[in-house]
């Protein structure tokens, strides 16, 4: 049966009632989740003692929070979560308490940012908290830093305006870096630079790289290789031609060790999905009939290419290495992406499959069906499973091998689409951000707070 977008009739829904939290055990390991793609950048959690199997109604929801515009996730640190979204004129900051979606305070500034392509307007980057500081950077480059505790407006940076960006297809959408003091934000000035470190206290500018490349909208990873720190920014957003690629530099100076192209030779495409680094490689990827490629670097730190694969390009999600495999979801649209599993070493295609079910829901009063997919997905690795997201609002938990793929347990927590953000992971609760209305139910967008504590 041919796969189908979700077209639904919408209805109105009753927010639910807050949850009472299951007690965390007391052999749980937990952990913070500063910002995206987790506490190691690459997507995976070392959280513990999680539910094993969703119950018939779904993960229990312990709060939700009605949100404005964009495709952010939040970030948590201790008892302060924080989030960004756009209501009317301005984008606004929430740092609400994990456990219970109480508002501790609240910072707002104004936007005019339209996305041109017809998506919504909202911010695309996530916040990232360090050392008692909280950095957001809006759809069109405002960048704040802001005190953890309060709220307050530590300096702030109009980066569109200082470094003359013109805005890109789709606005500003790198998340920036905190790494040893230093704030790294994939800035993309035409002529260059193209990254840029701002020091986390003050916002001054420390250094500036690379002059070949747009801003992208994948963002700068931090690793160790040969025993020592760098970051790697995938850059490429608008350009003709189009131009980007990986750029590898010391976080210290901003020198550059190297760059790699890699970009699709479509004008209406960007470098999205962020760096996967293990040991001393680094995977890249790009969707527009790119696909991907491995790299080694040696120890004089130059790139030297293992292999490319045009059987798996990510187009704007991040591939999860496990083991000497990396797993994924491969394609550009809804109609062409599957998961798929591939060998680090050899860019081979170990299997790849299209998860489908038939899906029986209600709207008014009559019962319908159909079959559905995880699409475009997120992947998130814990607790020895993955935990996976759908883009149509599905979470499912899945065993992923080079075996195979197994389901464990599904749950449908929404019928909105765009479902695009990293679900986020702390202290047992799990994070997810519906972006448009509930097709079904007719719930309009909102994060919502979900009990996996077992």
């Amino acid at each position: 049966m041919q796969r189908r977008s979700l077209l639904l009739s919408a209805l109105p829904l009753l927010a639910a009632p807050r949850q009472k939290l299951t007690p965390l055990s007391p052999q749980a390991k937990t952990e913070d989740w500063p910002g995206f793609l987790g506490p190691r950048h690459n997507g995976t959690s070392l959280e513990t003692r999680l539910r094993p199997r969703f119950p018939a109604a779904g993960p229990p929801l312990v709060w939700e929070m009605p949100k404005g515009t964009g495709y952010s996730s939040p970030a948590i640190v201790g008892d302060r979560l924080v989030f960004l979204h756009r209501q009317g004129p301005q984008e606004i900051v929430e740092c609400l308490h994990p456990e219970t979606g109480d508002r501790q305070w609240q910072f707002a500034y104004p936007t005019a940012f339209e996305d041109r392509y017809g998506y919504n307007n909202g911010p695309r980057s996530s916040p990232v908290i360090a050392d008692g500081r909280v950095f957001v950077v809006g759809a069109e480059g405002k960048l704040h830093c802001l005190e953890l505790a309060s709220g307050k407006v530590l300096w702030r940076h109009d980066l569109l305006q200082e470094f003359k960006v013109p805005q890109d297809f789709f606005g500003v959408a790198s998340t920036p870096l905190a790494l040893d003091g230093r704030l790294i934000v994939i800035v993309g000035a035409p002529g260059g630079p193209t990254v840029v470190a701002f020091d986390q206290k003050t916002g001054k500018q420390l250094w500036g790289a690379g002059k070949e490349w747009g801003g992208g909208y994948a963002s700068p990873i931090p690793a160790i290789v040969h025993g020592q720190s760098r970051v790697f920014a995938f850059a490429g957003g608008e350009s003709r031609p189009p131009t980007g690629g990986l750029i590898c530099l010391n976080p210290a100076t901003g020198a550059i060790d190297f760059t790699y192209p890699w970009r699709s030779k479509s004008y209406e495409s960007v470098n999205a999905s962020c760096p996967v680094i293990f040991g001393n490689q680094v995977f890249i990827s790009a969707s527009y009939k790119t696909g991907g490629a491995m790299l080694e670097i040696t120890p004089d730190f130059k790139p030297k290419l293992m292999w490319t694969s045009p059987e798996f390009g990510l187009h704007f999600n991040t591939p999860i290495h496990q083991d000497g495999y990396l797993y994924g979801f491969d394609g550009r649209n809804e109609p062409d992406a599957s998961l798929a599993c591939v060998e680090a070493k050899t860019g081979k295609v170990v299997w790849r499959t299209n998860p489908e079910w038939m899906e029986k829901f209600t709207v008014g009063d009559q019962s319908r069906e159909q079959q559905m997919s995880t699409y475009r997905g997120s992947l998130l690795r814990v607790d020895g499973r993955f935990l996976v997201l759908g883009e149509l609002g599905h979470l499912l938990w899945m065993d992923l091998t080079p075996s195979g793929h197994k389901e464990l347990s599904r749950s449908w927590l929404f019928a909105a689409r765009e479902t695009w953000s990293l679900p986020v992971l702390s202290r047992g609760l799990l994070y997810v951000v519906q972006h448009s209305r509930d097709a079904i139910k007719g719930s309009t967008p909102r994060l919502l707070c979900y009990d996996l504590r077992g």
